[in-house]
């Protein structure tokens, strides 16, 4: 199944969004990550270290992928959109607790940044091509 110039410049953009949020997650952006560590997890600082740090790996890994791994470009935007499902719980967990980070610092900038989510799914599977895949699988069935 071929992706178009659009959907691979945008799949390119992607990963390296994603390169760019794991290094993030190991460096220059480790505090305002642990934000979206949900609550409902242990507090214990070494666990939410380890969260952040670990999804950041993981993110790299997306973000490589996206980038360098095109054959197998379908499978990883379908793992990435369930990265992304995920991951959807320490997002509502900042805005539930009202906890500040990246310039996120009111409720309504927290809960205008839930409906963002959705977007990066679409993005990760309509980019890889993933998204035309599901659908055609999905009228064969």
């Amino acid at each position: 199944m071929q992706t178009h110039l659009l959907q691979n410049v945008l799949r390119i953009i992607l990963g390296l969004f994603m390169t760019l949020a794991g290094i993030g997650h190991l460096t220059f952006q480790r505090q305002e990550f642990l934000a979206q560590v949900p609550r409902w997890l242990p507090q214990d600082p070494f666990f939410m270290d380890f969260v952040v740090l670990s999804s950041g790996v993981v993110e790299i890994a997306f973000g490589l992928s996206l980038l360098f791994w095109a054959k197998e470009r379908i499978k990883v935007g379908i793992l990435l959109a369930i990265f992304f499902i995920l991951i959807f719980p320490g997002n509502i967990s900042q805005y539930t607790n009202g906890i500040s980070a990246f310039g996120l610092d009111t409720d309504q900038k927290r809960l205008i940044r839930l409906f963002f989510q959705p977007v990066l799914i679409l993005w990760a599977l309509w980019s890889t091509g993933a998204l035309r895949y599901l659908l055609d699988r999905n009228k064969k069935s």
